[in-house]
């Protein structure tokens, strides 16, 4: 069913719409605002703080005042509140996920699954904040004892992306609370309301003033550039581009921080000849347009052997050709807007030099409607390796297919970029799979299945990808140090 306008406003109207610092909702200094539009009418939304240099500051000052009393907070309070935060996102699923499309575009049962999926990041974290252990050992010699001991490490800035705009925030915040960190949470400026209810949630859960604030501003790099060469703060964990993330771990080596980096992706998606192809179809489907094609994990290059190159990407553009375009709210929709203008002049100039190298647009290939930030799923065939859309990543619902010879040419295809978020590989050979697997130079691999992200799971790259970990059991070891102390008995 079609959701009504005035439910739209009660909705955005619910959202604070203030920075939270110290555990108070306030205005940004001088009143500022910045808007936040809607990228299927681009028309303005709502209209939140935009914190300056000086806004920053109060934030990290608050986080680092509350940081000894939460360090020393029972870790099972800590996994309490977490599991009250998510029991309130559970109960609140319907109306976040409408929030997250409004800001976002993704079509409402996208935004249902992200609400659930980030969620899974709270409950996850709470059962680890009571698994929080050192070690005890004897030294090798016998003549003394070996202790380590886990500790949180310390204030930290976590800067956090538009195209997830809630799971992304879980993602960091989940292991920080599970810790015993405090933080400042910075949401892109194109999709803040979301981190603003979640950062509502938390604090009806039970967090203490002070453990998380959170700045939304339009200058991000004049206001966290100051927090990041703060000597309090102790760690930066950052998910955006590549060329950022070089950047700010340029700006955090003065402070020699510990610093969690979940950067760009070229993700390749490799159809062996012997793979199941109903299965890749249906792999290819969801690694490509989950999110719109919006994710770092989104199949970027689909390298296809020769032999079952024509029959693979026939299918493929039947499917995506039967994708209804529109804005995310309304029912039936599957695919909605880009984020905004200069994403969708992206995606079309990158298709746009593929096919002035010789590609065939099998389907889609251009913008769609007169309002909004709208593309049509694209499959290009015959996509040359000299592509900019083979080197860079498109970011948007587009498929260009490139065949390869043998195994070889296929890891060689594949290794070839600087980015190692994710691979997926579609065959039935098992020996083949696990070589492939083994010689692939990534973070992940999605054997025989289109997705890969789970809370339980250990999410990172290598490469200009990035480094650190996020989810899993490690993902709560980038929040601690590890301290050790030798004793003789």
């Amino acid at each position: 069913m079609t959701v009504t306008a005035e439910r739209e406003a009660e909705v955005v109207a619910g959202v604070p719409a203030q920075l939270l610092v110290g555990g108070e909702w306030r205005s940004a200094e001088r009143g500022r605002t910045l808007p936040v539009e809607d990228p299927s009418t681009g028309e303005t939304l709502a209209e939140v703080a935009d914190a300056t240099v000086a806004d920053g500051t109060a934030a990290l000052d608050a986080a680092v005042a509350a940081q000894p009393r939460w360090a020393a907070t029972a870790p099972r309070e800590r996994g309490e509140i977490l599991r009250r935060a998510y029991e309130a996102i559970t109960a609140r699923t319907e109306e976040l996920a409408l929030l997250m499309t409004l800001e976002m575009g993704k079509p409402v049962a996208e935004s249902r699954a992200e609400i659930t999926y980030g969620a899974e990041f709270f409950r996850w974290f709470a059962e680890e904040a009571v698994r929080v252990a050192g070690e005890w050992s004897i030294a090798p010699n016998g003549a003394n004892r070996m202790l380590t001991m886990k500790q949180p490490v310390g204030p930290c800035l976590l800067i956090t992306p538009w195209n997830f705009p809630l799971a992304m925030g879980t993602r960091k915040i989940g292991p920080a609370v599970a810790a015993g960190c405090t933080m400042v949470v910075k949401p892109a400026s194109q999709t803040p309301l979301s981190m603003l209810a979640l950062a509502e949630i938390l604090t009806a859960a039970g967090l203490p003033d002070g453990v998380l604030n959170l700045v939304t501003t339009s200058r991000t790099g004049d206001v966290m550039e100051p927090l990041i060469r703060d000597p309090r703060l102790r760690k930066l964990s950052f998910t955006g581009s590549t060329q950022v993330g070089r950047k700010l771990i340029e700006q955090s080596a003065e402070q020699v921080l510990r610093v969690s980096m979940e950067l760009g992706g070229n993700a390749p998606f490799l159809v062996f000849g012997d793979a199941d192809l109903d299965a890749a179809v249906d792999g290819a489907m969801v690694a490509k347009m989950r999110n719109i094609g919006e994710a770092c994990t989104a199949a970027n290059r689909f390298l296809v052997h020769a032999s079952v190159a024509e029959e693979f990407t026939g299918r493929l553009a039947e499917r995506m050709g039967k994708l209804s375009v529109g804005r995310g709210t309304e029912e039936g929709v599957q695919v909605g807007p880009l984020i905004d203008a200069t994403s969708r002049d992206k995606v079309a100039g990158l298709v746009q030099d593929a096919v002035d190298r010789g590609a065939e647009v099998l389907v889609g290939g251009e913008p769609v409607g007169d309002r909004g930030y709208f593309y049509a799923p694209t499959v290009l065939a015959g996509v040359p390796v000299d592509a900019r859309i083979e080197d860079e990543e498109v970011f948007g619902p587009v498929a260009p297919v490139t065949t390869f010879g043998d195994d070889a040419e296929a890891i060689a295809l594949a290794n070839d970029t600087e980015y190692g978020l994710v691979t997926y590989v579609y065959t039935r050979d098992l020996s083949r799979a696990m070589r492939v697997c083994e010689e692939l130079e990534t973070g992940m691999v999605g054997l025989n299945q289109g997705m890969v992200s789970n809370p339980a799971a250990p999410f990172g790259g290598v490469k200009a990808s990035g480094f650190g970990r996020e989810g899993g059991r490690a993902g709560i070891q980038e929040y601690l140090e590890t301290k050790y102390i030798a004793l003789t008995i």
